[in-house]
This record gives structure tokens, C-alpha cells and sequence, in this order.
């Protein structure tokens, strides 16, 4: 391992400060295999650096947790997810956790006397170990960390005093921090379901004076009297992509080409298209249009649509995406909106099992029926919605900056203290916040 730091008083491997290194499993059965309550059974999603969060968490019964004796979760374990998106997260557990366990994504180090659970656990998070841990995944395609590699990882070796001292430094200063990256994470959550609302409420026509009438759709309630009520294949041609194969990676008419991963949320991202042979008798039927709607068909979030406005000048695409185009006056924006509610409202039921993709098939898609207002008042309220969405992205951006502001300065904190670049027993951690207020 090449990741080398300067720690005040050296390094040493975790292993040689604990007593028991190792992690848990699913029970029988999967989730099926979960209870309503009983033995808090803790996994990845519970495990973050500021510490367990239990909103989702899982239990177990008693007579599982007999079972899983071997891997009882006790006072002073420090937690480390070993797997998944999650990998180097950790914490330690504190008296009012009570009886838990653990799954096999999850590492319980238990420390030996003399060393500081909350240092240990600290130190995890703390750029240097951050980067061993980065580094044994580059190159080797590994699903996550072993055992052995977990021990081998090189904390520093601060005295169990100045461990004391470090643990209660950063327990005042990173609560601190993680109570304004929480402010700043809600405020993101309410400005996302503020805009959720306010699209329902146009597609709806709430704010519009008149008078109301039963939209004849359960999801939607009532809209203005003038409005129509009609399927998508009323309004708009609904096509499906051509079939590729990778023997058409290579021909004399290789054309760019959108896939279900290009296709986000009111956004399509061009960068590292894939490229297919498109021959000319196929071209006028694939080729988009500025202003055509792309909706998934599949993938891991069917019914994500964006409008595609003619950042390429010549574009084709898939078959798992569906391309809805104008045929009269109604506007795809108009739609696009009316599939943001519906999807947020879960109206399409999308189908597959547990084995199989899901998917959006063309005919659900052709055959649901959304408002339809006349087509000055759509133009009217898309471009409403559009403003106020343009506002929301500028305030999201400052909020994500803030956030990855505040998570860079929490680990470099860490850093310092952990490592003894300066003397916790005077220092302050309130400049690692500046310019970022609560």
C-alpha cells in the first residue's frame, strides 16, 4: 500500500488495537426474514460518519440474534461498512444503542482496553485512512474490504490521554458541523418537495379561477372545467427506439445514439455517447426531433423523461427509450410535466417481478390519460414552471456546494486532530464553518 502520512506520534496497523475484527450476515430468508420489531439489526444505510441513523433500520428476533451470537453488537464497537457505495463509512456505538446486530456489509472492530472507541472510529474517517481504503479498491475490481485488510489498515497512534482528548475535541466541533449540514440537507429536501408541488398543483390548474369539474383520474382530483381529459396517443405520435447489438458498433453510418442512462430527470446528458450504425433507411424514423420527449422504458427508473433540445444536430435512440413527438399543438413540455406528478404520485404501475427489468411499455404509456388545457394556458404555465425550476436548480447548486464544503472541512479537521497538527486541548474548530452559516 503506497498511502503514506505524518502522524505526530506514528502510525499503527488496527489491527493491533482490537480484539475482534469481523462482520454478520442476512438472516434466513432475506428480508423476508425480518421482524416488526425486536433486535436492532444494523446495516450500510445505518452506518455514517455523524453517527447511526436508524430511521429505516431493521430488526430481528431473539432467537436469530441467539444465532448470530458471534456477531452481537456491544458498547464501544466501532462500525465500518465494508461494501457497496457506502465502503469507509464508520462510527462507533454508544450505551443507548441497546441490543443489535449486524449483516455481513458491516464490520464490527471491537478496540482493546486503553484504546478510544470514538478515536478509532475517528481516525476511519479521516483522510489518510480514507485514501488506504480508496486505494485497495482501485485496480482489482474487489466488491469491498476483507478482514485481513480492515487489520492492516495504518491509523495513528495517538496516547490513550491525547485519544481522550482528540474523541471529545471532535464530538463538540463535528456536531457542530453535521447540525448545519443537516439544515442545509432539509432545506434541499423541502425546496425538492416544494417543486413537486407546485408542478402537481399547475398540472392540476389550482391557482386558475374557475370553474371545477372531476377530472375522472383517482390521481389527480379535480381541474378547471374547460380543461380536457385525453390519452397521450390522442395528443402525440409514441414511438419506441431501434433494437442495437453490438454488431452494429461498427458500419459506414455511425451515429451517436441515447441510452436509458442518458436520460435524467429534465436532462440529457451528451457526454461519452456510444455510437451506431443508423443505414439512411433508418434515419428519418430514429433521428430526434428539437422538442422531443424521451421517456425510459426500463431500466432502474422507468418513466424518467427529459426533452431533448437539440444540443447535437443529429441524434438517434434506443429502444428502451420511448420518443414522444407533437403531432398538433399540444406541447411536450406540457407533458413532461404532467409525467413528473404522475411518476411522483406513483401512477404507472410498471411492469416485471422480482427476476425480471421493469418496464414502462408503450401501450401503458399511448394509454394514459393526463389534463390538458388549451394551448396558450400550457405555454403560459410551462414557462412558470420552467422559471421557477431554473431558480430552484441556482439555490440547490449553492446548497450542494455548502454541503460538499461542509463534508471537506469536517474531514479535515478530523485530519489534524487525529494526526496531532495541533493541540485540541486549545484549539477551536469553528473556522472550519467559515463562510458557511447557519
Amino acid at each position: 500500500m503506497s498511502v503514506s502520512f505524518t502522524s505526530q506520534w506514528g502510525t499503527r496497523r488496527l489491527k493491533w488495537s482490537t480484539s475482534k475484527i469481523g462482520s454478520g450476515k442476512t438472516p434466513s430468508g432475506g428480508a423476508e426474514g425480518y421482524a416488526d420489531s425486536g433486535i436492532t439489526f444494523l446495516r450500510s444505510q445505518n452506518i455514517h460518519f455523524s453517527g447511526l441513523k436508524l430511521e429505516d433500520v431493521a430488526y430481528i428476533d431473539r432467537a436469530t440474534h441467539r444465532d448470530m451470537w458471534s456477531t452481537r453488537v456491544l458498547f464501544g464497537d466501532v462500525l465500518l461498512n465494508i461494501t457497496g457505495a457506502s465502503l469507509g463509512r464508520a462510527t462507533c456505538t454508544s450505551s443507548d444503542l441497546g441490543e443489535a446486530n449486524v449483516n455481513q456489509h458491516v464490520c464490527i472492530i471491537r478496540p482493546t482496553p486503553g484504546t478510544n472507541s470514538r478515536y478509532m472510529a475517528y481516525a476511519l474517517g479521516s483522510q489518510p485512512v480514507q485514501e488506504q481504503i480508496r486505494e485497495l479498491q482501485v485496480g482489482g475490481n474487489r466488491d469491498g474490504l476483507n478482514f485481513e485488510q480492515v487489520g492492516n489498515l495504518e491509523l495513528p497512534a495517538a496516547p490513550q490521554n491525547e485519544q481522550h482528548r482528540i474523541a471529545n475535541f471532535l464530538d463538540t466541533e463535528t456536531t457542530r458541523i453535521d447540525r448545519i449540514y443537516d439544515l442545509r440537507a432539509r432545506q434541499q429536501t423541502l425546496l425538492e418537495e416544494a417543486a413537486i408541488r407546485r408542478v402537481y398543483d399547475a398540472v392540476r390548474g389550482t391557482h386558475l379561477s374557475a370553474e371545477r369539474k372531476e377530472s375522472g383520474l383517482d390521481w389527480l382530483g379535480t381541474v378547471p372545467a374547460n380543461w380536457r381529459i385525453g390519452a397521450v396517443s390522442y395528443y402525440f405520435e409514441v414511438e419506441l427506439g431501434k433494437m442495437l447489438n453490438q454488431e452494429r458498433a461498427q458500419g459506414e453510418h455511425l451515429r451517436p445514439y441515447l441510452r436509458v442512462a442518458n436520460v435524467q430527470w429534465d436532462r440529457i446528458d451528451v457526454t461519452n455517447l456510444a455510437m451506431m450504425d443508423f443505414p439512411p433507411a433508418e434515419q428519418a424514423r430514429y433521428r430526434l426531433k428539437d422538442g422531443d420527449l424521451l421517456v425510459n422504458e426500463g431500466g432502474s427508473w422507468p418513466g424518467r423523461a427529459a426533452v431533448w433540445s437539440g444540443e447535437i444536430s443529429e441524434i438517434y435512440y434506443q429502444k428502451a427509450l420511448h420518443r414522444i413527438r407533437e403531432q398538433g399543438a399540444e406541447i411536450t413540455r406540457w407533458l413532461y410535466y404532467c409525467l413528473v406528478a404522475a411518476e411522483r404520485l406513483r401512477v404507472f404501475q410498471v411492469q416485471g417481478n422480482t427476476s425480471t427489468m421493469t418496464h414502462l411499455t408503450r401501450e401503458q404509456l399511448r394509454s394514459q390519460r393526463f389534463p390538458f388545457p388549451e394551448v396558450p394556458t400550457q405555454a403560459r404555465l410551462v414557462a412558470e414552471l420552467d422559471r421557477a425550476a431554473s431558480r430552484d436548480a441556482e439555490v440547490q447548486l449553492l446548497l450542494s456546494r455548502q454541503l460538499t464544503l461542509l463534508a471537506e472541512r469536517r474531514q479535515a479537521l478530523i485530519t489534524a486532530a487525529v494526526t496531532g497538527q495541533f493541540d485540541v486541548s486549545t484549539a477551536s474548530g469553528r473556522s472550519v464553518t467559515e463562510g458557511v452559516t447557519a
